[in-house]
């Protein structure tokens, strides 16, 4: 499969890129479905990094991804470069200028090297992380009002280039009205907690999930993603999403537009390779009339 032409019949669509937000979004079979998956290639880069022969390479991978339906890419390019580095956010913005409709997401924090990339490539999507130098993994979001006047410039300058933003959140209702001070257009709901508590209403029962534990994972993110719809924005989650979680959250979490799956998702491209795992995952997404 080679990239789709403009005037291609049915490719994936993604969200809007700052105002549009009743695009529809369509799986490979041309199904409208509940939200876009965008695949997170930072461990392809990590293992890549490991020796020094360009092997797995990160933009021909990212190219099966799209091939398989994945309506976009994101990365998170960290200061000490242990995966993703500059010349693979080069690379993956050139491939998909190839790719209409996909989009580029590019994570960090924007208190280190997230600026300068953003304003190099121009992403459709630039997601903000509170993220520590040399943290192991994302663990939290940003607090509010702490964060507001760090954050206001920052905002103001991304948008100012053209770039949609979003916030990486914890599932905090209350949090929602100082994002929707800020002015940006998404949040990312930090989903950790949920897919801890997934396991537990796995662990607790013999046929499925039980249901009590499972509305307790579930429930403070059906909340924030009420108040930030309340507040108008646009609501995406990642983090520990994987193939057994990501439909019973998309089934119960109302209003989400976009899942950034990396880490699970390659661990099953580690048995099914990459175009079969993307396949897996956007089985998992609800078609839209789907509801709860």
């Amino acid at each position: 499969m080679n990239p789709p032409s403009s005037s291609a019949s049915s490719p994936p669509l993604t969200p809007e890129r700052s105002t549009c937000p009743s695009q529809p979004i369509l799986d490979a079979k041309g199904q409208e479905i509940r939200c876009a998956l965008s695949v997170n290639v930072n461990k392809i880069a990590l293992v890549r990094n490991a020796r020094t022969l360009d092997v797995p390479s990160v933009e021909r991978l990212s190219e099966v991804c799209l091939n398989a339906g994945a309506h976009g890419l994101t990365v998170h390019p960290r200061p000490d470069a242990r995966h993703i580095i500059k010349r693979d956010v080069a690379a993956l913005s050139q491939l998909l200028k190839s790719w209409p409709g996909r989009e580029f997401n590019i994570e960090g924090n924007p208190l280190h090297n997230l600026m300068d990339l953003v304003n190099e490539f121009r992403p459709e999507q630039a997601t903000l992380v509170p993220d520590a130098v040399g943290q192991s993994t994302s663990d939290h979001g940003w607090q509010f009002p702490r964060d507001l006047d760090v954050l206001q410039p920052l905002v103001k300058t991304l948008q100012s280039w053209g770039v949609r933003v979003s916030l990486f959140m914890d599932p905090n209702p209350e949090q929602m009205q100082f994002c929707q001070r800020l002015g940006v257009e998404r949040v990312e709901l930090y989903t950790e907690a949920y897919a801890r508590g997934f396991l537990q209403a796995q662990s607790r029962s013999g046929a499925g999930e039980d249901p009590e534990l499972l509305k307790a994972a579930v429930s403070p993110y059906i909340e924030t993603a009420n108040a930030a719809h309340a507040c108008g924005l646009v609501i995406n989650a990642g983090h520990d999403l994987s193939a057994d979680n990501l439909r019973a959250f998309l089934t119960h979490v109302p209003h989400v537009r976009e899942v950034s799956i990396g880490h699970a998702l390659m661990a099953d491209a580690l048995e099914l390779g990459y175009h079969q795992a993307v396949a897996l995952y956007l089985a998992q997404i609800p078609l839209l009339e789907t509801r709860p």
